[in-house]
């Protein structure tokens, strides 16, 4: 019996331990300082080279992908339907986070300030379309399409 007892209070003096609070403030401790918020969002997208003039091809397969994908919550005027419309987005937001938010949507409205205010405003979450990084640059090139810049020839 006694060593039962014994047994029993090593490891709950291990469990204790193992538990126990860690203030330093090391990089992976929990008081690591927070991500400077860059307005790119989270997700693979870093950089965007924007096209001078646009470029129609991509114009034209992003304007189809949003028929498909997008119109049903999202008007091209400023009119919230379910989501946000899209008139005047591409000078809210930096083409990374547009590309991030429609890649990476859950990992957006989980960690991203910015992606969180929009759903506490919209209350529906954005589901995901599985949309690649080629099908998200030619719906950002539509956007900036939509908000009148010069599409080329």
């Amino acid at each position: 019996m006694r060593n039962i007892v014994t047994i029993l209070i090593g490891v709950l003096t291990v469990l204790l331990m193992a538990c126990g609070g860690n203030t330093s403030t090391s990089e992976s401790g929990t008081n690591a300082a927070k991500k400077i918020d860059d307005g790119k969002g989270i997700g693979e997208v870093k950089n965007v080279t924007l096209n001078d003039p646009l470029k129609p091809e991509m114009v034209e397969k992003g304007k189809a992908i949003y028929e498909m994908k997008c119109a049903a919550c999202h008007k091209l005027s400023g009119q919230r339907v379910v989501g946000p419309g899209w008139e005047g987005l591409t000078t809210k937001r930096k083409p990374e986070w547009i590309m991030n938010m429609v890649t990476n949507v859950e990992v957006m409205l989980a960690e991203d300030s910015t992606a969180r205010a929009l759903l506490k405003e919209c209350l529906v979450q954005m589901p995901n379309q599985n949309l690649t990084i080629g099908d998200a640059r030619d719906v950002l090139e539509f956007m900036y399409a939509n908000d009148g810049k010069t599409v080329g020839e």
